[in-house]
């Protein structure tokens, strides 16, 4: 009799955790199929890497990224995307970029590094503005809606490493046309992913160690900045990212 209760307590044992073990790879694929829909639905897949060949794959919350991406800065807004993702363990990039990558401070490079500071900007337009480099000098032509916006372009193009200086030549047509808007909403993952990236390709704020968080919205900063001025730029780069609706800057000055 005691033998038979040990035998039926040991499968009935062995029975709940064949079950435990099996309900654990349904609920890690749930959670990757949710990650891999967030990461296909956000905006900045939706938009800025809509053109770019991207391969999400998500095995118990450990993403890989895999295929092409038409410029280098898409890489880190790809892995700061899905970073910020719930459930996310780590990413794995192994994007390439189209083509040969132009050697680092080369006028290519620089030109490449400018665009990226330009492209998630609210109050700047990237596709209307067309940028070139020579040794060092950028000149940025084609159009721009307003005196502003003009002169903003300019600041945020000599930001950038390796810039010696920006010829400005940006038409402003007159009379001023209307200010662009933004009518589609921008989720928070994107909103923090552009802001990390943006603050990357700046030389001001590229050594600046802040951490950023948004909730509908509205951006959180912390971390430290050198001084008041670094810490005010931060906040300007943030503010002018797309879908950010205002910037709580809680950075402390060294």
């Amino acid at each position: 009799m005691r033998n038979f209760q040990l035998s039926l307590r040991s499968a009935l044992m062995t029975s709940a955790a064949l079950i435990m073990v099996a309900g654990l790879p349904m609920q890690a694929s749930d959670l990757d199929n949710r990650i891999e829909s967030s990461v296909k639905n956000s905006y900045n897949f939706k938009t800025y890497l809509k053109d770019d060949n991207i391969k999400v794959d998500s095995t118990n919350g450990v993403v890989t990224l895999t295929g092409t991406v038409s410029h280098e800065y898409h890489r880190s807004l790809a892995e700061e995307t899905v970073v910020g993702l719930p459930g996310v363990r780590s990413v794995n990039n192994k994007l390439s970029v189209v083509g040969d990558l132009p050697a680092e401070h080369s006028d290519g490079w620089i030109t490449m590094k400018v665009k990226g500071a330009l492209a998630f900007r609210k109050n700047v337009s990237a596709k209307d503005t067309e940028v070139h480099t020579e040794k060092g000098v950028v000149t940025l032509t084609g159009s721009a809606d307003n005196e502003a916006q003009k002169q903003l372009t300019g600041e945020y193009a000599k930001d950038v490493e390796g810039v010696t200086e920006v010829r400005n030549e940006l038409a402003v047509p007159k009379p001023e046309k209307a200010r662009r808007t933004f009518g589609e909403k921008v989720d928070d993952i994107s909103i923090t992913a552009q802001i990390k990236t943006a603050l990357v390709l700046h030389k001001s704020t590229h050594p600046v160690d802040t951490k950023v968080t948004t909730k509908n919205g509205v951006v959180t900063l912390k971390g430290e900045a050198h001084n008041v001025a670094e810490r005010d730029l931060v906040t300007k780069l943030a503010e002018d990212i797309n879908g950010v609706k205002r910037v709580k800057n809680r950075m402390t000055v060294k």
